[in-house]
């Protein structure tokens, strides 16, 4: 693998540092552990940042309308709000002006824990940003803790696309993330609706949906995703047996006439580079023709185009 994809930094997304900005304690250490009132004084000499830290009353906060979870953990919830009630709220909310109110930027968990908690009040840090900004912090914010399931960050992505009118390049670019990555969340979308279920449920996992997305028809789809959710297969298994339907239904085509010794030797070579499989059709007495090679995920796309040193800076 190239050393330089490797070694690259994850992002937090274009300007969610700058929104969360840094905390410093007094000896110039910085504090990973959040900040209560009692800590403003530990805040760098920023007074913007320093005077934002408020005690909010509750119920003058509205939630982040692009707010991507849609499921949440009730058990954790009352966990963490059994957490405040004893320990208070260690780490501040943030949130924007709205109207007579306030509207919630980041922190949700926290946020819906102390109304579990009944608190009257709650530590925020008041940041200005615009419903862009507002809706990107709050994708980023999600995908960087692993807080979405599959189905929940795809069509993150999509709404986050979709409102922007960006294109695949350029979301991941300001989110911070691979090409590929962000076209293979959408791709799941895709998917039977049964099967977005199990993956929403954690049945089976992203890796099982991409193979999956190989299969030409949703019934095939629904048969192999259920094989693979009762018989707890592994993704190599459901990869497997993707290949081994697809050799075989290539198999159940007209048979055609039976290719000259090279040209099935040069199809083998190929495919041994490219560690795909490479057909090669030909015409007019060998003269002209086309040359197939298949892929089953845009990262196996990738892994190709690389090995043939081209460059896919754009979408598939």
């Amino acid at each position: 693998m190239d050393d330089r994809k490797r070694d690259k930094p994850r992002h937090l997304g274009r300007g969610l540092q700058s929104l969360l900005g840094p905390i410093i304690s007094g000896s110039g250490e910085t504090n990973r552990g959040g900040v209560g009132l009692a800590d403003a004084h530990n805040f760098p000499l920023d007074n913007e940042l320093r005077d934002s830290l408020r005690e909010i009353p509750v119920g003058e906060i509205s939630p982040n309308p692009y707010q991507a979870r849609t499921v949440w953990n009730d058990q954790e919830l009352l966990e963490l709000a059994e957490s405040i009630r004893a320990n208070g709220v260690i780490q501040p909310i943030i949130v924007r002006p709205a109207g007579a109110g306030y509207q919630l930027i980041a922190g949700e968990r926290r946020f819906r824990a102390a109304q579990l908690a009944s608190l009257e009040t709650i530590p925020a840090l008041v940041r200005g940003a615009t419903d862009e900004q507002l809706h990107e912090w709050a994708l980023v914010e999600n995908i960087h803790r692993a807080d979405l399931n599959p189905v929940e960050r795809a069509r993150a992505y999509q709404s986050y696309i979709g409102t922007f009118s960006l294109t695949q390049a350029e979301a991941a670019q300001r989110l911070g993330e691979d090409r590929s990555v962000v076209a293979n969340y959408l791709r799941i979308l895709d998917l039977p609706d049964e099967i977005k279920q199990m993956l929403m449920d954690g049945q089976i996992t992203m890796g099982h949906a991409r193979a999956i997305l190989a299969l030409p028809t949703d019934e095939v789809r629904r048969k192999l995703a259920n094989r693979a959710m009762a018989g707890r297969l592994s993704v190599r298994e459901v990869e497997r047996l993707v290949r081994r339907y697809l050799t075989e239904s290539g198999r159940t085509k007209p048979t055609v006439p039976s290719k000259p010794a090279h040209i099935v030797d040069l199809e083998r070579k190929l495919s041994s580079q490219l560690g795909t499989r490479v057909s090669i059709e030909t015409r007019r007495n060998g003269q002209r023709g086309r040359i197939i090679i298949e892929f089953y995920s845009l990262d196996e796309f990738d892994g190709i185009a690389e090995k043939m040193g081209v460059s896919c800076g754009q979408e598939v």
